[in-house]
């Protein structure tokens, strides 16, 4: 899991950081094309939306995968769960067996 959430953590920064590169290339390339005032905007504008556009696809991916590890994470509890209880049980019935068969031992001494 925790390894899980390391790939995770890696992967966001590194979209973080592709996407701000592209978004500071992008906007480096239209300052020094060739273009009136109004047409840089413009594509700035362009560009903007285009980047927003990408990081809202990146957020709702990640959203929908921190999701999903919950509810695999919950899962997983469930049955460890189970598992720990029936130990438990398995653990009490071996005790009373134990107990029941040593006070019948006790009571033929």
């Amino acid at each position: 899991m925790s390894n899980d959430n390391d790939q995770r953590g890696v992967a966001l920064h590194f979209l973080t950081g592709l996407g701000i590169g592209a978004l500071v290339g992008a906007v480096t390339a239209l300052l020094l094309a060739p273009k009136s005032g109004k047409e840089t905007r413009d594509d700035i504008k362009q560009a903007a939306d285009e980047m927003r556009a990408k990081a809202d696809k990146v957020i709702h991916d990640l959203t929908e995968s921190g999701d999903e590890l919950v509810k695999k994470s919950k899962e997983i509890l469930e049955t460890t769960k189970a598992k720990v209880q029936q130990a438990v049980d398995s653990g009490k019935e071996a005790i009373a067996r134990r107990r029941e068969h040593t006070a019948a031992e006790a009571e033929e001494s």
